[in-house]
């Protein structure tokens, strides 16, 4: 993979998957925008030192890296963070929104404020940054848009007690996906997601790992961010080195809105009568 010349913001990447990603994107050549508000891990607080000890990092090894501290749920910092970008380094080539948060909150004990953080992580950031990015995405050669979404969100048997928010924010990121994917086509700006399993701190997870490895998971958010993807609205599943990619897609045989190609029924009690036929994917 060859990202001489290119130019990448990755948000929430002071640490975890984040890193990782920044990490080999700037191995490969690409010029690296860390951005992490360096929340602790219900994501309270602002710690800067997150985002420049991790470029400090990688700018000891030589790497064309910068760091970013701010809010992206704000749409001026978002706007703020291109600006930077496109003052440091002349374009934005990829964007790759990792930022995240986990917390649970039984549905009967759910606050609006707890509600609110999820919205802000992945919808409000995701829209602002892409909204600031976009112009520039049009003018790159390759444009990349990775987002983050989650099994606990896509799949009912992997869903969690007390995740009603971090799923609907999950499953936001899937529809802004499909969106911008259509949006995109003019410019040819590919919108895929990544849906990670890797032991971060968000997995409560302090040493290194014996599995589900955070490196894991990079080479697949390297190849959908490069030239080699030629694919959007997809969403890369990755877990202990292996992938697979899936996509919510219609029956070839479907007319949609008109026909659905599959089960009649006029009445509450037919489909009743007719509920497993019906279910059947």
């Amino acid at each position: 993979m060859d990202f001489n010349g290119k130019t990448a913001i990755v948000t929430g990447a002071g640490r975890g998957l984040g890193l990782a990603y920044a990490r080999a994107l700037a191995d490969f050549g690409a010029n690296v925008v860390i951005s992490d508000l360096g929340t602790d891990r219900v994501g309270a607080g602002i710690d800067d030192s997150v985002a420049s000890n991790a470029a400090r990092e990688l700018q000891g090894q030589g790497k064309n890296v910068i760091a970013h501290c701010g809010n992206l749920s704000e749409e001026s910092t978002c706007r703020e963070l291109v600006e930077l970008t496109i003052s440091s380094f002349g374009s934005v080539d990829i964007l790759i929104h990792n930022a995240g948060w986990v917390g649970y909150q039984a549905i009967e004990e759910i606050e609006v404020d707890f509600i609110q953080r999820a919205i802000d992580v992945n919808i409000l950031a995701t829209t602002w940054i892409c909204k600031y990015a976009w112009n520039y995405l049009k003018q790159s050669s390759a444009p990349r848009i990775v987002l983050t979404t989650s099994d606990r969100a896509m799949y009912q048997q992997y869903a969690q007690s007390g995740l009603t928010a971090y799923a609907a924010g999950k499953m936001a990121q899937v529809g802004i996906m499909n969106a911008l994917s259509m949006e995109g086509i003019e410019y040819k700006i590919l919108v895929n997601a990544v849906s990670p399993v890797a032991k971060t701190r968000m997995w409560r997870e302090t040493g290194t790992p014996d599995n589900l490895k955070p490196e894991w998971v990079t080479p697949g958010v390297i190849y959908l961010a490069s030239d080699a993807c030629q694919d959007t609205g997809f969403i890369l599943r990755a877990s202990n080195g292996q992938f697979t990619a899936t996509r919510f897609e219609e029956n070839s045989k479907v007319d949609y809105p008109i026909d659905l190609a599959r089960v009649k029924a006029s009445s509450a009690e037919e489909i009743a009568e007719l509920w497993e036929s019906i279910k059947e994917c």
